[in-house]
Parts: structure tokens; C-alpha cells; sequence
């Protein structure tokens, strides 16, 4: 049975105990998975395709609560629905003017009452019946919003953090009065806390509102990236017949249709993904991809929606429209991350389940506990009073999804996405890092740097056989007649043979690349797009204006190469295998290449090696700071690369690696990291390649880096955005952060608890303070949270020194400089 993922707007919440009880209620349907979000607001349900969302809806109004769906943007025709980018708060938690007003209003009220009872020397005659005239609007009017609360979860058997602070106030409130109409002004009356209680946590949840708003400013600073409206050009209405002339408009980018035409001017956004068909310019993807180099583009490179122009004017060709952008797709995975738990955040929240009971019943308790020792009844309601106002539920819901949205919403601005608690738990718990080479240690750009064909020496010996075949006819002159016959059968047979040695071995260098280039323009290899640009290079140095010959039977094999028939020719581009079956001239130029540090990349035509091309590639100038600071963290780097032994020792030794698995095909990669997890490592794997994916997912945590393989990126539980290696220990400095702040949050929420809601119960906590406390302490789980927003990287540009004593900084240029890395085919 299929499953359907919806997400809904939950209205009404307040606490722990609310997101405990629409997950319950929501679990209780058939198949029906659900995860609540008390910062965003949100419910995400996986659910049967079957069960309507309507019916989603109404469980959730009949927990007492309200539910809807997203209002949906305005996407493109054709385009899905999906829910808007970068909302983080619930229609409820919004500062609207109503809380506003009534926040005001409160406050006016509240504060002569607060200032009259705290400051007797102010007190004048009948003083306590002015300050009843005011606080009755604030207890009835006021309070309005926790007794309806209350009142809604009642009808449905539910207790949650308004139901105490409506007995809180509603205690006070009634207590006050039976002290000035019924006592004959013998008992004390509690006014400054019927008003005290209202005004402190509406004030509290405002601010608490307006900051888990700000842990979500980089989400919606993703979003706002995406520009309103885009000049794009169309075809001219009142242009002849025939003619290409277009015009310059306006549309609004949610107009923007694939294929069409925009305009990026300098300092405008690029309003979609797409292809740059005329200019040339530097984007600014810093605020997409945490990129801080600007990248130079021009016609036939791609451009992502986001990035700002800095240098010249651009028409670009739109790719992709709507939720199928990488920014869409970026805003989506911190959004999904954002929904989920982490597993002590789980225990919470079952905590918070059966907190509010809890709490009635000390109450109750204390209230009953306090009247039986013969305390006085005024006493025991101030202390029944107090614990129903300081216990504080709302920390412990608080506590981790306002720490995940300041984290993924930084992470997301440093360019790593992280794709839910469960991996930033795992992130930063591993002890072991296996690294692939291509594209993860090494640039990935890399760049054809010599040919070399196959020598005449096959094309003599054809020469020699068929000379040999005529030799043996003018001897046929002298034996009888059948026997002739049959040597002149055998030496059409060997002419024939010759012909075709000749025609096989007849290919220039130049040949085999446009043979190669062909084959490798259907790879996403680094190895097939430098084969490719040299190709397109030397036929613009031939002047050969054709285009490449079309490929049939295309075919990747992973680890070894790439095959297909070109020209009626089957052409096999890739590893060069056993250098003793190759033509002595071609196994010299794969021993010259491997000596140099090249790639040596095996050209085939029709089973018979043609050409040896060699390929260099050089190491990422921040791998040696980044590999230096994984070593910091106390991670184990692993090398695991398809290159040959001699080079993968050489790579390792430059950056310190001392564990080094070559030769490895992906299937092997995968077996490694299962034998690394048998001996009782936590390994996370970086890779970038379709060969890295089985790694990826066979590990505890994988981690691609953002210039990869859709594969990649999908069995990926990290993507790195930038393209640089040392976001890498950045991204486990900021799970061991964010894990940390989560634990400092929850430490908070049960230890207030566990001290106040003691000290009210034995009378000496008053309750007006109590609920000043109750709502300090959410405000400072998020606060703490907050303070994710401003994580720095540590170690960024320092002069750090290894062991030896030898500094790091500073090694980049001159390790590219001396090293120009072999990168045998790992992918195709």
C-alpha cells in the first residue's frame, strides 16, 4: 500500500502535553505515523494513500485542537502544491494586533494592582476594592485565551499548560474575593497574582513567539533569495513573419515557464536554475551555498536561482521552475529536518504526556496536605496556587525543535544540509571517516593532459603477414594444381586479415579522442568532462565544425568505465587493466602517466587498445586543513579510492592518511565500511560518485559533497553544499554543538521543574513570582537556542600546528603546486 506524506498547520498549541496528545491521536489511526513540531507548528503524517486528509483534519479538531492545510504558493502550471518556504510559526503563534491589544490592555491594568500590593507605603483607604475593579477584566478578559484553551481540552479529556494557568488564575481570582466579601477582611487576598500570573505569561509567550521566529530567520532568508517578478525576452508581436526579433517584459517568476529566456543584470538574483545562453559574469552563491569564492560563468554553464549577479549582463534558459529549483529543493530538506526528534526529545515529550496530570494532582495534594496539619487555608491555597503556576511544561516541548531550526537554518547558510535529528545524533557520535578521492580530496576539474595512439607496430606486422601470403603464392607456381589452389584461398584469407589489421590499427590519436569524447559525453565523471572538453577543443583546433557522432548502447559500469557503439564501432573508454595485453608503446605512456601522477584512461575500438589519454587532477587546497582538523575531532581517516596502490599512498602520505584501501571497486567500498562497523566503529563515508553510493548507504552516516551524483546526494544522510572539504569538520563541530545545546535545553526544562515545583509546594514560592519564573524558563530555552544562530567554525584561517610541530596554514598552494594526483576511474 502506497503512503502519502502530508503536512498540517496545527493551531492551539502550547506546550509538550499538546504535541504528546496529536501525535497519540493521530497514531491511533490505521498505518498513520506522526511527528509534531511545537517551534514550527506544523504535524507532518505519513498516512495511507486511502485515508483522506480530511480525516487527518478532523482527528486533529478533535483533540481540541485546529488543523489545515498550507496555504499553497503559486506555482507554475503544472507545478505541485507544496507548502510555503520558510514558514516557521503557526497561524496562532503569530504576533497578531488582537495579542498585541491585549497584552496592552493587560499591562495597564495590571501594573497599579502589582504596585499597590508590593509597596505598602503607597496603600490608601479601600485601596483593595479599586485594585478588584481591575483586576476582574484582566482574570476574565485577560486570562480569556488560556480558559478557552482549557476549556476546549476539558470537553475532550485533555490537561494542558492553559488548563493550569486558568486554575491559577481562577484560584487567585476567587480567593481575593472571598477575602474582601466574606472574610470581614481577616484573610489575605491574592490580586496581585490573579493579574500577575496573565501578564507575565502572555508577555512571556510573546517574546517567546517573536524568538522562535528568529530560530527560523534562515529558513525564510532562504527563501526571500527567490526574486518576485524577472525580465524575460519574448517574441516581438508586431515583427515581419519569419523574423527572430524578441522584446523585452516583465513577469512574475511564478509565470516563469522552462525553455524561457531571462535577463540577470548586474546585482539582480538569478530567478531560476538554468543555463547561461549569452554573457559572461561572477555569481555570489554565498547565500545559497555558503560559497565565498564568486564563480565565473558564461554560455553553456549552469546557474542556480538565488545567486547574485556581480559582473555582467546574462540571458539564461530556464531548467527548472517552481519546487523543482535546488533552492526549493534545499528549503525542503531543512524543512523536513526541522520536524523530527531526538530520542532523549522523545522521552519529553512522553514525560509531558502525563506531566499536567501530574501536576493537578500535587496540587491538589499540597492543597489537601497544607488544610490537614492545621495550616492555615490562606497558606495552603497560596501554595496550591503556586504549583499549578510554576510548573512549566512548555520548556520541555521547547527544548529541541527550537535548537534544530537555529542549527539546520545555520547549517543550511554554511552550505551543510542535514537531514533530521537522527543524523546530527549519528554525525556526532562518529569516530571514523572513510574519504573517497575523486571530487572529495581532489578538485574533481580535471584536465586532459597528453595523448598517445597506438604505434604502426600493428600495421607493420599486418604488412608483414600479407607480404608473407604473396611470397607463398609465387611458390605456389611450383606445386600441382590443387595445392595451389588452396594457398591462394589462404592467401586471399590473409589478405583479408591484413586489410582489416590495417583498417583496425589506422586511427589517429585525434580519431580515438573524438571516439572517446562521443562515448564520455553521456558520463557525469570528472574523467568524461575533461575527455569531453579536450575533445570539443581539438576539434575547434582542426577546424572539424561536426558535431559528436551519435552513441548507441550506451552502458556505465561503475569502477571500471564507460562503453558504447560509435560509428559502428564499439568503443570502450576506462580503467587500462593488464598492462602486459597492451602494445608496448601504450603500456609505456600508462607507466609515464602513473610516474607523473596522471590518469591513464584506456581507449578501445573494436577490442583493440587505440590511444592512452592522461588525465591530472590536483588536491582540494583546504583537504590538508580539513583532513588535519577531522584528526582534531578525534576521527579516524580512512582512504578508499579505485586509483592504483602507488598513487593512493601518495595522496595519503602528503595528508597524514596512514590507512589506505586501493584499488577498491564500489562493491568493495561497501564491504569495508560493514567490516569498519564490525569492528565496532561508527563510520560516516564522503563520497561523490555513483561508485560511493552503496558506501553511502551501507554506513552509519553518509556524507556527499554537493558537486556529486544525484545518487550520492541521495543516499546521503549530509550534503555539503560548498565546495570545500572542511565544511566536512564543520558540520560535526555543529552537531556536537546543537546536541549539546539540546541537552543544556532539556537539563533546564526537568531541573526547573524539579526545584520549583518542590519549593511552591512547601509555601515558599508566591505565586506572582512563580509565574514570572515559569515564563523566564522558556524564555531561556530559547535564548540558548538562539545562540546557534551566531555559531562561528572554529579553526576558519588559523595558523594551527600538527603534532611535529609543523604549521598547516599555508601548505595549500605549494601541495598543488608539487602534486598532480593520479584519479582512476572510479565512476562512469
Amino acid at each position: 500500500m502506497s503512503e502519502h506524506v502530508t503536512v498540517l498547520t496545527v493551531g492551539g498549541m502550547t506546550c509538550a502535553a499538546c504535541v504528546n496528545r496529536v501525535e497519540k491521536k493521530l497514531g491511533r489511526l490505521d498505518g498513520v505515523t506522526a511527528t509534531v513540531n511545537l517551534a514550527t507548528g506544523k504535524a507532518r503524517v505519513q498516512h495511507p494513500a486511502t485515508l483522506a486528509v480530511s480525516d487527518l483534519v478532523a482527528t486533529v479538531e478533535a483533540a481540541g485542537f485546529t488543523a489545515q492545510l498550507p496555504e499553497p504558493v503559486r506555482e507554475p502550471a503544472g507545478a505541485p502544491v507544496r507548502e510555503p518556504v520558510g514558514e516557521t510559526t503557526a497561524p496562532e503563534d503569530r504576533p497578531a494586533d488582537a495579542d498585541r491589544t491585549r497584552l496592552l490592555v493587560t499591562a495597564l491594568l495590571s501594573v497599579p494592582v502589582l504596585v499597590l500590593s508590593m509597596v505598602p507605603a503607597w496603600q490608601f483607604r479601600n485601596w483593595q476594592w479599586l485594585c478588584f475593579a481591575l483586576t476582574a477584566p484582566v482574570a476574565v478578559w485577560g486570562a480569556l485565551p488560556f480558559h478557552l484553551r482549557a476549556a476546549r481540552g476539558l470537553r475532550h479529556g485533555a490537561a494542558t499548560m492553559d488548563t493550569l494557568v486558568s486554575l491559577g488564575v481562577a484560584a487567585s481570582f476567587a480567593w481575593s474575593a472571598y477575602a474582601l466579601f466574606l472574610s470581614g477582611g481577616t484573610a489575605h487576598s491574592y490580586l496581585e497574582a490573579a493579574v500577575g500570573v496573565p501578564l507575565f505569561v502572555l508577555a512571556g509567550r510573546r517574546l517567546e513567539a517573536g524568538a522562535r521566529r528568529g530560530t527560523g530567520s534562515a529558513l525564510r532568508a532562504l527563501a526571500e533569495l527567490v526574486g518576485k517578478d524577472v525580465s524575460v525576452r519574448v517574441p516581438a508581436e508586431d515583427g515581419a513573419a519569419g523574423t527572430a526579433a524578441t522584446v523585452e517584459r516583465r513577469i512574475p517568476v511564478a509565470d516563469l515557464q522552462v525553455g524561457d529566456r531571462f535577463l540577470v543584470r548586474p546585482g539582480e538574483r538569478v530567478a531560476t536554475d538554468g543555463t547561461v545562453v549569452d554573457g559572461s559574469s561572477a555569481l555570489d552563491l554565498s547565500l545559497v551555498t555558503g560559497e565565498s569564492r564568486p564563480v565565473e560563468v558564461g554560455p553553456g554553464s549552469a546557474v542556480v536561482g538565488g545567486a547574485v549577479n556581480a559582473g555582467g549582463l546574462l540571458e539564461v534558459r530556464a531548467a527548472a521552475v517552481g519546487a523543482d529549483t535546488r533552492l526549493a529543493r534545499i528549503t525542503r530538506l531543512v524543512e523536513e529536518a526541522q520536524t523530527g526528534k531526538t530520542r532523549v526529545q522523545r522521552l519529553a515529550d512522553t514525560v509531558a504526556g502525563v506531566f499536567v496530570p501530574a501536576v493537578l494532582a500535587v496540587s491538589v495534594t499540597v492543597l489537601g496536605f497544607w488544610l490537614g496539619a492545621g495550616a492555615d487555608p490562606q497558606a495552603a491555597v497560596t501554595a496550591a496556587v503556586a504549583v499549578l503556576v510554576v510548573a512549566c511544561p512548555c520548556a520541555l516541548g521547547l527544548a529541541t525543535p527550537t535548537a534544530l531550526l537555529a542549527a539546520t537554518g545555520r547549517g543550511a547558510q554554511l552550505g551543510i544540509l542535514v537531514s533530521g535529528p537522527q543524523a546530527l545524533e549519528r554525525l556526532r557520535r562518529i569516530d571514523t571517516l572513510v574519504l573517497d578521492k575523486t571530487g572529495t580530496l581532489t578538485t574533481g576539474r580535471m584536465s586532459v593532459v597528453g595523448v598517445t595512439g597506438r604505434t604502426d607496430a600493428g600495421a607493420v606486422a599486418g604488412r608483414t603477414d600479407t607480404g608473407s601470403a604473396v611470397d607463398a603464392a609465387d611458390e605456389a607456381v611450383r606445386l600441382n594444381t590443387a595445392e595451389a589452389e588452396a594457398v591462394r584461398l589462404d592467401t586471399a584469407q590473409a589478405e583479408a586479415t591484413g586489410r582489416a589489421a590495417e583498417e583496425t590499427v589506422s586511427l589517429t590519436p585525434d580519431e580515438a579522442v573524438r571516439l572517446a569524447a562521443a562515448v564520455e559525453h553521456g558520463s557525469e565523471h570528472p574523467l568524461a568532462r575533461a575527455i569531453t572538453a579536450y575533445g570539443d577543443t581539438r576539434r575547434t583546433a582542426l577546424g572539424d565544425h561536426r558535431p559528436l557522432p551519435a552513441v548507441r548502447r550506451f552502458a556505465a559500469t561503475a569502477g571500471y568505465g564507460v562503453t558504447g557503439e560509435v560509428d559502428g564501432r564499439t568503443v570502450t573508454v576506462g580503467r587500462p587493466g593488464d598492462l602486459t595485453e597492451l602494445p608496448a608503446a601504450l603500456a609505456d605512456a600508462v607507466r609515464t602517466a602513473e610516474d607523473a601522477g596522471h590518469t591513464a584512461v584506456l581507449v578501445t575500438a573494436d577490442g583493440t587498445p587505440q590511444a592512452v589519454v592522461a588525465v591530472g587532477d590536483t588536491l582540494r587546497p583546504d583537504c590538508y586543513r580539513a583532513v588535519d582538523h577531522l584528526r582534531r575531532l578525534g576521527l579516524r581517516p580512512v582512504l578508499a579510492t579505485g586509483d592504483r596502490a602507488a598513487t593512493a599512498r601518495a595522496v595519503a602520505g602528503h595528508l597524514g592518511i596512514t590507512e589506505i584501501h586501493a584499488g577498491a571497486l564500489p562493491e568493495e567500498k561497501a564491504a569495508l565500511v560493514t567490516t569498519l562497523k564490525e569492528q565496532g566503529g561508527r563510520v560516516a563515508v564522503v563520497g561523490d560518485g555513483i561508485n560511493d553510493a552503496a558506501a553511502l548507504a551501507h554506513a552509519d552516516l553518509g556524507i556527499a559533497m554537493g558537486s556529486g551524483t544525484d545518487a550520492a546526494i541521495g543516499a546521503a544522510d549530509v550534503t555539503v553544499l560548498r565546495d570545500d572539504l572542511q565544511a566536512v569538520p564543520d558540520a560535526v563541530r555543529l552537531a556536537r554543538r546543537t546536541l549539546g545545546t539540546i541537552r543544556a535545553n532539556l537539563v533546564w526544562a526537568f531541573g526547573y521543574n524539579l526545584v520549583t515545583v518542590p519549593l511552591a509546594a512547601v509555601g515558599r514560592l508566591d505565586p506572582m513570582i512563580a509565574a514570572a519564573a515559569m515564563s523566564a524558563s522558556s524564555l531561556l530555552v530559547v535564548g540558548n537556542s538562539l545562540r546557534l544562530r551566531a555559531w562561528r567554525p572554529g579553526g576558519r584561517g588559523t595558523d594551527r600546528r600538527t603534532a611535529d610541530g609543523h604549521k598547516t596554514a599555508g601548505r595549500g598552494a605549494a601541495g598543488r603546486r608539487a602534486f598532480s594526483f593520479e584519479t582512476s576511474r572510479e565512476s562512469a
